[in-house]
């Protein structure tokens, strides 16, 4: 954040340039001071600092200008500011009007010209001003602001998105925050543009596409290069893994992510099981962490960028990305893990990102305070879920499709669920339908068991009820089995015969799909363990028997 702005406005130059030079000699080293010679250009100028969120100290105005007096514009920048120090710059004949403004507009000081000198008859008196100031004075949050209503699935998908990628940001609901009021109302913008995305520039977006925000955030969705030894496609656990591996061994290495690093387990609000962090971490960190390792090595990271189709050229294999580029690469590992499995039911789609969730942000939690929260799922994910979302909401309620829970989720987080007192857990419940206008309000439960159905009041329904493999762009490259994960390794030899179309004089590799150099790991895989330790060591395996293909290219 750069220095607090003091404002001086005044019609008269020779006054302007006397005031501008003092304040500066003054103040220069801790306040930024900028001089506007009338009342509407000032105004226009401050809207703008108002969007980069940078802070006003003091406005020192003159009285007597055209068009817009000094106690005119005071009144409409104290909107913008209200917090900021005024004073009026007037002559002997103004000293009524000053006493007035300091009824109206709240005016702290006045100070009569001219003020020579500045030692004795202004100094002291900003000084004064500039004290009081500091003394309240918070820095404003410099990041990304989004501005929209609480239940606009764009907002969730848009606050998701932020939060998953890193991007420091903060929420204002219009509805209920003042602030967003009067950012919208600075920007010129109608409803229509809500979600609102303003950018630590001042600079905004109206009802933008994540692709959009992504770009002029800077993030990186071009490769540097046309080419590298290892192009690893997902970035889960398996893939940061392979990524860290591949160029700490040397490898040219370029991620390539479609969303955000981290992947489903990226979603996840605590992971306590996984090896060397005993008190457990959130999904969010364990990719932050990983993703600051894997450029401390060197590795080329595009996201969100996606990968459309793949063809073999020899002894390369060339990406297309979904903006049309292509990069080509020795040997290629697929790591884009599994996605959410959408259930069928009665009004989840319209109401989908207005409280209902498939793997819910963590962000919403806050948005359901003392609600009264649903979750489908029995495995891990939906457990730590329920775990989260029981700090903030009033009941927890999972609902699970099956007998039990201990065949689906770890000891330690079912223990943890047995002894939470607002979390319940229904056996046997399926959910039929959700209710609601704008946003989740009812679900229609049944059970499985006997048949019979109630509807209940639920402020969010979070879904962890399955995933499925996105491949359909590995169609016709690589074998895939019926749910199209991807073959591998052992699985592809039926009867000891190779796959058709193999031209290598051995066999796959344990991680190796049907063509040559292009490998697998992680959920995405066919008979893989599924979970974040075995992907992690998967991404580092694969990365060995990369080595292992390029040494006999």
């Amino acid at each position: 954040m750069g220095k607090p702005v003091i404002w001086t406005v005044d019609d008269d130059p020779d006054v302007l340039r006397a005031v501008e030079r003092d304040l500066r000699g003054q103040y220069g080293d801790r306040y930024r001071v900028i001089s506007a010679d009338s009342g509407a250009s000032a105004l226009e100028a401050v809207k703008q600092l108002k969007l980069r969120n940078e802070p006003v100290a003091l406005f020192l105005v003159d009285q007597r200008m055209p068009q817009m007096s000094g106690v005119e514009f005071l009144e409409k920048a104290i909107e913008l500011y209200p917090e900021a120090k005024r004073a009026l710059l007037t002559a002997y004949g103004d000293t009524d009007a000053a006493i007035r403004a300091i009824n109206e507009v709240h005016v702290d000081h006045y100070l009569m010209k001219p003020w020579d000198p500045p030692e004795e008859r202004l100094f002291g008196v900003v000084d004064d001003m500039l004290d009081d100031w500091q003394a309240s004075y918070h820095p404003a949050f410099e990041g990304v602001r989004v501005i929209g209503h609480r239940w606009s699935p764009q907002a969730s998908e848009i606050r998701d998105f932020l939060g998953r990628n890193f991007v420091p940001h903060v929420w204002l609901n219009v509805e209920t925050d003042e602030a967003a009021k009067l950012l919208l109302a600075t920007t010129g913008a109608g409803a229509a543009a809500l979600p609102l995305v303003i950018f630590a520039d001042g600079t905004f977006l109206g009802n933008a596409p994540t692709a959009e925000i992504a770009r002029k955030l800077g993030l990186k969705t071009k490769a540097a290069v046309a080419f590298y030894d290892l192009v690893v496609v997902g970035a889960g656990p398996a893939g940061l893994a392979a990524a860290v591996y591949g160029a700490a061994d040397g490898l040219s290495t370029l991620l390539v992510e479609r969303e955000a690093p981290g992947g489903q387990a990226g979603r996840s609000s605590r992971i306590e099981n996984y090896l060397g962090f005993p008190t457990g971490l959130s999904g969010g960190d364990l990719a932050r962490r990983a993703v600051a390792q894997a450029r401390r090595f060197g590795v080329e990271i595009l996201a969100p960028q996606e990968v459309s189709r793949v063809r073999i050229e020899g002894t390369s294999r060339v990406l297309t990305m979904a903006d049309g580029t292509e990069v080509g690469c020795r040997a290629l590992l697929i790591a884009t893990g599994i996605a959410f499995q959408k259930l069928e039911m009665t009004g989840a789609d319209r109401l989908n990102g207005a409280g209902v969730y498939y793997y819910a942000p963590m962000s919403e939690a806050f948005s359901h305070r003392d609600g009264d929260i649903f979750i489908v799922g029995g495995a891990n994910s939906a457990g730590q879920a329920a775990m989260y979302f029981s700090k903030y909401a009033r009941q927890v309620t999972m609902l699970v499709r099956g007998r039990s829970l201990s065949r689906t989720m770890s000891q330690y987080l079912e223990t943890q669920i047995a002894a939470t007192k607002n979390i319940a857990v229904r056996l046997n419940a399926s959910v039929l339908g959700v209710q609601g206008e704008n946003c989740c309000e009812k679900i229609t439960i049944k059970d499985n068991q006997t048949g019979a159905q109630e509807t209940v009041p639920a402020s969010a329904l979070l879904i962890y009820a399955g995933a499925i493999p996105r491949t359909e762009w590995l169609e016709g490259v690589v074998e895939r089995d019926a749910q199209g994960y991807l073959i591998s390794g052992q699985h592809l030899l039926k009867e000891g015969r190779r796959p058709a179309g193999w031209m290598a004089d051995r066999d796959p590799f344990y991680l190796e799909t049907s063509v040559p150099g292009i490998f697998v790991a992680g959920d995405v895989r066919h008979r893989s363990a599924k979970g974040i330790t075995s992907g992690v060591g998967e991404g580092a395996m694969a990365v060995k028997l990369v080595h292992e293909y390029l040494g006999l290219t």
